[in-house]
């Protein structure tokens, strides 16, 4: 049998805002994709621990609270020093287009703001791991 495609979905820092978070969990799920939903208020070290318990395949951030800058290098840096770089860093939230191009440049994956279709991202999650991970998908 083979393995579904593991994300895992998160919520850093102090951003108590996780509508967003539980719906595109369930979005990935009803896709067929093994979400690991940590909830709220979770540090990058917390986060990353999880993707290389679970062996996941990516991760996805939701992020409101104005601290992307911050938050995606703390967990980039973090997945780096646990050499943790065949797994994809995605997100979502509100972040200003100069800010996503920014974390892009730095390694961070594609970033969705509202109002994208859940569709658009499970595709890019999907396209990315067939890509990069050794996974049929």
């Amino acid at each position: 049998m083979e393995r579904k495609i593991r994300v895992i979905i998160a919520k850093a820092g102090l951003d108590g805002h996780d509508r967003g978070a539980k719906v595109i969990a369930a979005a990935f799920r009803d896709a067929g994709i093994e979400v690991i939903y940590l909830g709220l208020r979770q540090t990058p070290e917390m986060i990353v621990e999880a993707a290389l318990q679970e062996d996941a395949d990516a991760i996805g951030i939701s992020i409101l609270s104005g601290a992307h800058m911050t938050v995606f290098k703390k967990i980039l840096d973090t997945m780096k020093s646990k050499q943790l770089d065949n797994v994809l860093l995605f997100g979502g939230g509100i972040i200003p287009k100069e800010d996503i191009d920014k974390l892009k440049s730095i390694g961070v994956g594609e970033l969705f703001t509202p109002g994208t279709p859940t569709t658009e991202t499970i595709e890019y999650v999907k396209k990315w791991v067939g890509e990069h991970r050794a996974l049929e998908v």
